[in-house]
């Protein structure tokens, strides 16, 4: 009955459940002439804008990513490699004088202030902590029963998006009525596109673009380094290699009398990359992918109806025992001269095909440069909690503090 590919109902809607490799790789060809293309609740597309990036397709949902790679592409993060080095480096210092910390607010805080940095050029503490309350808000009930009234978790998602769209639109008038001078940030890139009479960005486009890169740059990245943390403290023999990586790195650097982490190290950390897919391959970011069937569609004896809905379902490629040696097992070396930087049938932890996450250099960058200075100049304790549960991001539902402190210094 419950084979690689199976029908049920999610929330009213015919759902077929794929863990199949072959209907996987056929739902994230997305041409022009797709059978399958994105699908979202009503709810959702109200939540996260209904001309999010996440709702086009065709030349629109490629000249959208193209906006995204403007700030998250390789060649953008190579001139952000230095800002967010030096902001990793501050965040840890401050850390390392505290008690204890909760990872991961901590760090959610650290990548949500650099990211509203580089998008909107914020400066002001407390516009900067008003705009993560509200997207903490967003979060909370972005799966939430529809129920539109003051109190519950939808209402309070509605309202945070709200007040963040609210933000955003005001930043925009400013903009257009006293342009800056000087330094442009990506908020300058975007009303630049907006105005062209060549681009397809209209202002809607545009609110919503800026309302999602925030909470896209910080959250999945944020659960991603406090996962990798997590599994990292539970097997010394891999954070004794990946100490070993980045303490020889940092020793070629010394020699040579270089300053800050290069593009080309960054490139280098090889046992870095591995920790990272693995870290991916069993936290699983993303529990489910969905895609509408646009037309009868029949893949290895199965008859999918037209109007039906396709979810797939990374979690079963990525602990699949035939292709994972012992899958629910941390392992780094497992990935050892394999492609690291790619997706595949078996690994889709950023999606596939032409909706591959356009963020995903972003995310396994803010991991090296984390973990570069976490290994070579501190050690940790775990204080409390750090056991996550999905909802629908992985939290921390008993936290996750740690007490983080130099190598040359005692325990606090």
């Amino acid at each position: 009955r419950y084979g690689p590919v199976f029908r049920t109902s999610i929330v009213g809607h015919p759902i077929i459940v794929s863990t199949d490799p072959e209907l996987n790789s056929l739902v994230f060809k997305q041409g022009a002439d797709s059978w399958f293309k994105p699908w979202y609740t009503d709810s959702f597309s109200e939540i996260i804008g209904s001309e999010s990036l996440m709702f086009h397709e065709g030349f629109l949902h490629k000249y959208i990513r193209g906006l995204v790679r403007e700030r998250f592409g390789p060649d953008s993060l190579k001139s952000l490699l230095v800002d967010l080095e030096g902001r990793t480096r501050s965040h840890l210092g401050s850390w390392s004088v505290l008690p204890s910390v909760d990872l991961k607010e901590a760090v959610s805080v650290m990548l949500h202030g650099f990211a509203v940095e580089k998008l909107y050029s914020f400066s002001d503490p407390e516009m900067i902590r008003g705009h993560k309350q509200s997207y903490d808000a967003f979060l909370r009930g972005l799966i939430s029963f529809p129920l539109n009234i003051p109190g519950t978790a939808y209402w309070k998602c509605l309202q945070g998006r709200k007040w963040a769209v609210k933000t955003i639109k005001k930043l925009m008038e400013e903009r257009t009525e006293s342009p800056r001078m000087g330094e442009r940030d990506y908020l300058d890139f975007v009303m630049e596109e907006i105005d062209s009479s060549e681009s397809p960005l209209t202002e809607k486009m545009a609110t919503d673009l800026l309302f999602l890169l925030p909470f896209a740059a910080f959250e999945s990245t944020s659960s991603t380094i406090v996962s990798a943390f997590h599994y990292l403290t539970a097997h010394p023999a891999a954070l004794a290699e990946l100490t070993r990586e980045h303490e020889g790195i940092l020793k070629r650097r010394e020699e040579s009398g270089s300053g800050g982490i290069s593009w080309r190290e960054y490139k280098s950390m090889t046992f870095t990359h591995m920790v990272t897919n693995e870290t991916l391959r069993l936290t699983n970011i993303v529990p489910g992918i969905f895609r509408k069937v646009m037309k009868d569609v029949e893949v290895k004896g199965y008859l999918i109806p037209a109007g039906w809905t396709v979810m797939v379902y990374p979690t079963a490629a990525h602990l699949n025992p035939s292709v994972y040696d012992d899958p629910l097992s941390f392992n780094p070396w497992r990935w050892e001269g394999q492609k690291v930087n790619s997706g595949s049938e078996n690994f889709m932890a950023f999606g596939g095909g032409s909706r591959f996450c356009s963020g995903a250099e972003f995310v396994k960058l803010c991991m090296a440069i984390f973990f570069h200075h976490l290994v070579t100049k501190y050690r940790w304790d775990v204080v409390k909690g750090g056991e996550p549960v999905r909802y629908p991001g992985l939290i921390y539902k008993d936290g996750f503090n740690v007490n983080i402190f130099e190598k040359h210094q005692h325990q606090k």
